[in-house]
This record gives C-alpha cells, structure tokens and sequence, in this order.
C-alpha cells in the first residue's frame, strides 16, 4: 500500500544463524512496466550531475546478520535494553520499518529531471549506486554531508568492525539515491522536503579519470 504497486512476484531470502533447517523465508518483488523514452539509468547520466541522498529510517532490511553477531551474540545485549545511544530498547530500534521511497520518486519525476535512481540495499551505498554509473563516469559520495544514525556507530564501536566493512554491508544513513542535472536540484530537494522526506545533496558525478569502480565514498561523516 505504501508503495502503491501490486506484489505480483517475490524471492527467496537467506538468514544464516536465524531459521531452522526446515524453515523458509519468502520475500516479494514489484514487476511494472515503463515506455521506453521515460526508461531512467546509466545512459541518462552526465558529468556534473549532482547526487543527491534520502536518509534511510534506520538499518532498513539488510545487515541483520552482523547486527545480531555483533550486538546480541558478541555484546550480549537484550532486545529489552534500554540502549542510551538510541533513545529506547535494542528491540524497538531494530524493529523501525524500512522506509519506502516509491511514491517519493514518483513525485521527483513529476516535477523535475531525473536521472537515476539507486535503492541502497544489500552491499552499501558505494556498490549500489555503482550500479547505475556509466563505464565512462564516476559517482563521488561526500560523507561529511551527513550523519550516520546512532545505530551504524553503536555496531561498529561494539564489533570494533572497521568503516570500510560497515559501508559494505549497512546504509549508513542513506536508504535512496537521485542523480539529478544540477539545474534540477533545487526543485528535487524541495519536493522531498514537502513529502517529508530528508535530503540533501551528497557529491556529484565527474569524469572516470584514474577512478577504479563506478563510486566512491570521500571524507569523514560529520559528527
């Protein structure tokens, strides 16, 4: 409903650690069509093209299982306990549905030039959005222009898990990514703001050069 599609396929999903050897886990996929000239992606794409970021609620659906290692079996933490960091229980903060960006995408279409999008899943940020660069381009992701939620912090101090490691597998604050020409930015931004969404603009496409991958993540996040 939030989404409003209609689920008519899904996929499996693997939970190592979690289920059963008998037990299964179903997960459901959107199908939909498009006309060929409204069909976004990599060839859209131009030098100087701004990137801009939609923060994600929270660890969203993806690194449940470092999650769990980390917090619950390394640290021993109860999903009752209060965590101070987060403001409530381990438990409630790992259960904050992942925030659904359908409809916020639609509306950015309807009012400006768009690009690309990225969905940040499974992989990080900087492997999802590599996805949709063009060979001969490069996406750069300033992290200084944004703050993690406490939550990405807490896993990484806790497991003593390493930047580089924790970009690969959580969100780090960033659920959705637009790729927008600069002279749509302003109009992008205002559009998620009066949907109520947080965004900001977060680095910007250039010219592959010497660059290896189709993005990367620079700088330091901001505290």
């Amino acid at each position: 409903m939030l989404a409003g599609c209609a689920l008519v396929g899904g996929e499996t999903a693997e939970h190592p650690g979690l289920l059963g050897e008998d037990d299964f886990d179903v997960a459901g996929a959107g199908t939909g069509v498009v006309e060929a000239d409204r069909l976004l992606g990599a060839d859209r794409i131009r030098t100087g093209d701004a990137v801009i970021a939609m923060a994600s609620s929270g660890l969203h659906s993806n690194g449940y299982s470092l999650v769990r290692h980390v917090l619950l079996n390394q640290a021993g933490l109860a999903l009752d306990a209060h965590i101070e960091e987060l403001g409530r229980t381990l438990g409630e903060e790992l259960l904050e549905p992942t925030k659904i960006y359908s409809l916020d995408c639609l509306a950015l279409m309807r009012t400006t030039e768009v690009h690309a999008f990225s969905h940040i899943t499974g992989g990080g940020l900087a492997a999802n959005l590599a996805r949709v660069i063009p060979d001969d381009l490069h996406a750069i992701v300033d992290r200084s222009t944004w703050t993690p939620a406490p939550i990405f912090d807490l896993v990484g101090k806790t497991g003593q898990v390493e930047r580089l490691e924790l970009e690969k597998t959580l969100n780090m604050g960033v659920g959705m990514i637009a790729i927008v020409p600069q002279e749509s930015v302003d109009v992008a931004l205002a559009t998620l703001a009066d949907r109520g969404v947080d965004a900001w603009v977060a680095g910007e496409i250039t010219d592959r050069g010497e660059h290896t991958g189709g993005a990367a993540l620079i700088g330091d996040y901001a505290s």
